[in-house]
């Protein structure tokens, strides 16, 4: 083991400024292994680690770097959110942030099977137990506000809820319904000009209703396909009025949603979700050639109305394309408040390299799933358990609970949380 390092310190001299600390991390977490290996006491490393330290996000002063993504686990009976639900936030407080799963400001958004609303007084008295839980345990939670657009199933609407999208033009694909398992998406209704303002509007009604069920602030869902993100993309919207065409007009709806939310909720209580060269649900949004266009000029935008985080989404780790580094780079130029980057995070190598380049914040989505400890096993260098994609969006043979808030923390006890 001795020769071992002497020869890592020779190759660590060749290496200059952040490979050396990425090395130096590298050479302890292969100490320890040894050291556990002969049966010797654990060592206590004592390192400036930047996933652990805090970190302001606007008014909010978050316990670490780590930000738990947004992950619809469709567990929501009646579009309410309930107890079950907030017992799998309360597990995961010790992120530095949450963010919760999408959850749709309208009726007509409710496209998927058991997804929460936010927009009568019921939904917001249910949201408000799972934000004090997270609160009590010290945490801060952000809601996801996703309009799903054309990307949903009557089926999954309320009674006189409809489909509705920038153009008359079906997603690709399946949509996954209770009654009738998978169908096609139907081709939605195009939104009048005249209509626009309405939907704008329930944004900014669910972002005051988030603010009275207690979140700390709320993330517009304009990524991976949905609502915002299919005004966005000229495959969806093939509009011929102001708010299509140029990349101007198609990030109109966008930039005028953001503003108005952020007129009404503050904007440091505001952040949003933008997933550039992503394929959205469909996986039909096929690359344009405008696409750094307009992800630049949307983040100069939302710097100048003064957002709270831009969370920048790359899907690459599910078999996507990966966000170029370019596009990355041209982002963090325009926005110059908080970034956040998500993707195929799950080590703290890959973490640390994150918060040393571009990232303030590193989002991580399934790990959380199956390891609500997560903060507590990076730090301490546990093992990361499994996760079961049979029950991401439906319950198991024991119901709903199997998969979701019983998975247990690394002591191999139960994650179950209570309020004093």
């Amino acid at each position: 083991m001795g020769r071992a390092f002497l020869s890592d310190r020779f190759q660590l001299t060749k290496k200059t400024g952040a490979e050396q600390f990425m090395y130096l991390l590298h050479l302890i977490q292969r100490l320890h292994q040894h050291l556990a290996v002969a049966g010797a006491p654990r060592i206590l490393f004592i390192m400036s680690k930047q996933i652990f330290e805090p970190a302001q996000l606007g008014p909010l002063t978050l316990l670490n770097r780590l930000v738990m993504a947004p992950m619809t686990r469709s567990r929501a009976l009646g579009n309410v959110p309930n107890e079950l639900m907030a017992e799998y936030y309360r597990q995961r407080a010790s992120a530095g942030l949450l963010i919760s799963e999408g959850t749709s400001p309208a009726p007509n958004g409710l496209g998927y099977a058991r997804i929460p609303g936010l927009f009568n007084q019921e939904q917001v008295e249910n949201w408000r137990r799972v934000t004090e839980g997270v609160h009590h345990l010290g945490g801060h939670i952000f809601v996801q506000l996703m309009h799903a657009g054309r990307v949903g199933h009557g089926l999954n609407l309320p009674a006189d809820a409809e489909l509705v999208a920038p153009s008359a033009i079906a997603s690709a694909g399946q949509m996954w319904t209770d009654q009738q398992q998978m169908q096609d998406h139907p081709v939605p209704r195009a939104l009048r000009a005249d209509e626009l303002a309405t939907v704008r509007d329930e944004f900014v009604q669910s972002a005051k209703l988030a603010l009275e069920a207690g979140f700390d602030g709320v993330e517009l869902h304009a990524a991976n396909g949905y609502l915002l993100e299919q005004f966005l993309h000229p495959s969806a919207n093939q509009r011929t009025d102001e708010y299509g065409g140029s990349v101007r007009n198609r990030a109109r709806f966008v930039l005028e949603t953001a503003a108005a939310v952020v007129a009404a909720i503050g904007a440091e209580r505001v952040g949003i979700r933008l997933s550039p060269w992503g394929l959205g649900a469909g996986q039909d949004m096929a690359h344009h050639a405008e696409i750094d266009e307009t992800y630049a000029y949307l983040a100069e935008e939302l710097q100048k109305l003064g957002l709270v985080y831009l969370h920048l989404v790359d899907h690459s780790s599910m078999g996507a394309p990966a966000v170029p580094a370019g596009t990355v780079a041209a982002v963090r130029e325009k926005f110059t408040n908080t970034l956040i980057l998500s993707g195929g995070y799950e080590s703290v190598e890959q973490i640390e390299k994150a918060l040393a380049g571009a990232a303030d914040l590193v989002a991580i989505g399934r790990p959380f799933i199956s390891n609500p400890d997560l903060v507590e096993r990076l730090k301490n260098g546990v093992a990361l358990a499994p996760y079961d994609p049979a029950t991401f969006y439906a319950p198991g043979p024991d119901g709903f609970a199997q998969g979701y808030t019983d998975y247990p923390n690394a002591l191999e006890t139960p994650a179950t949380t209570t309020l004093a």
